[in-house]
């Protein structure tokens, strides 16, 4: 026993014969279940063929297709073999290929082909292409397609292969598709880069339509100039006719103008004599007023010139005389006064008075 650790030898030999014995088991237990199980990825398909199985339509195969995720095989009875399933690209060229007709074509297209995914038409790959490479998959597609390309291009003309190339390259797929599904292949795309012949016929062919083009543009630019040409004439017509509409509508508007010029003339000369005579009636009634004015003016004047100083000195006069009267007036009513007041002295005295 260790006096520091406090654990025996044995006990600490004993701990690590354990632990690696648990590594070791765990190690032989992944290498057993690697050797049963296998995964497959999305872009491949897994054959695990050795043991016989009942397919859905009654048959019986000697594999299993495992398409995408995991599965398990027995070991020693049974192999995986693996398709790929990517696309191969195969470039088709067919030289001396007869149309309709009789004209040798030269053909060049591109398609792209893979595995087929259908579960009923893989078995077909399986059978014929389990363990071939995707380069000998591609030379099996490239010899069907230059058969179908030249089936094909013998059922039509060559301005037929020509122009309608995607009419083309569908019938190729629908001539394909039978081939194609007895390999167990799914052709993806196809495409007609080129089509050309040894006799220029295309060529030919496109000259003659180009010179009916010509022929056709020189024709419409023709029928476009004598359009051209009748509508300059038409329009130069019609522009006579609007010219002469318009002087004619011009010249009438001009006479409506000098006969409403001369109704206003007129209108304004006989506004002018009535404004006139108007003007000279109150100018009459004017200096009748001013002469009727005139007289209450000068009776005025007389009036301030000669009977006003006339009577101013008459009502002096009779101012003065009054005023040379008072005092005589004056002194006649003192002296009545006094006598009448001696007289009441008198009277009031009685006849003592008398005596004194």
């Amino acid at each position: 026993m260790d006096p520091e650790l406090g654990v025996s030898p044995e006990l600490a030999a004993l701990v690590v014969f354990g632990a690696i014995g648990v590594v070791l088991g765990l190690l032989f237990f992944f290498w057993i279940i690697s050797r049963f199980l296998v995964i497959c990825m999305p872009n491949e398909v897994l054959v695990i063929s050795g043991r016989s199985h009942r397919l859905p339509d009654g048959s019986v195969v000697g594999y299993k297709v495992l398409h995408g995720g995991r599965g398990f095989r027995i070991p020693v009875l049974e192999e995986v073999n693996r398709m790929d399933m990517r696309l191969v690209p195969v470039q088709v060229e067919v030289q001396n290929a007869y149309s309709k007709g009789g004209i040798p074509l030269t053909v060049h297209a591109i398609a792209n082909i893979k595995v087929s995914g259908d579960p009923t038409i893989i078995r077909n790959a399986i059978e014929r292409l389990l363990t071939a490479s995707p380069r000998q998959i591609g030379a099996v597609a490239q010899q069907t397609l230059e058969g179908v390309l030249r089936e094909v291009v013998a059922e039509l003309t060559p301005e037929e292969v020509n122009e309608d190339r995607l009419k083309f390259a569908e019938s190729l797929v629908k001539h394909a598709t039978d081939d194609f599904d007895k390999l167990g292949l799914e052709l993806d795309v196809l495409k007609v880069q080129s089509v050309t012949d040894e006799q220029n016929y295309l060529n030919n062919l496109g000259r003659a339509r180009i010179a009916r083009m010509i022929r056709d543009a020189q024709n419409a630019e023709n029928a476009a100039n004598q359009a051209i040409a009748e509508s300059q004439a038409g329009a130069r017509q019609r522009a006579e006719t609007a010219q002469k509409q318009a002087e004619a509508a011009v010249l009438t508007k001009r006479n409506e103008l000098r006969a409403e010029l001369a109704n206003l003339e007129a209108e304004s000369k006989s506004i002018e004599n009535e404004a006139e005579v108007a003007a000279q009636t109150a100018r009459a009634h004017a200096e009748q007023e001013l002469q009727g004015l005139r007289g209450e003016f000068e009776k005025l004047r007389l009036q301030c010139d000669v009977f006003l100083p006339a009577e101013a000195q008459r009502l002096a006069a009779e101012a003065g005389a009054k005023a040379n009267a008072a005092p005589v007036l004056e002194h006649g009513k003192a002296s009545a006064e006094s006598l009448a007041l001696v007289a009441q002295a008198w009277q009031s005295a009685g006849q003592d008075g008398r005596v004194l």
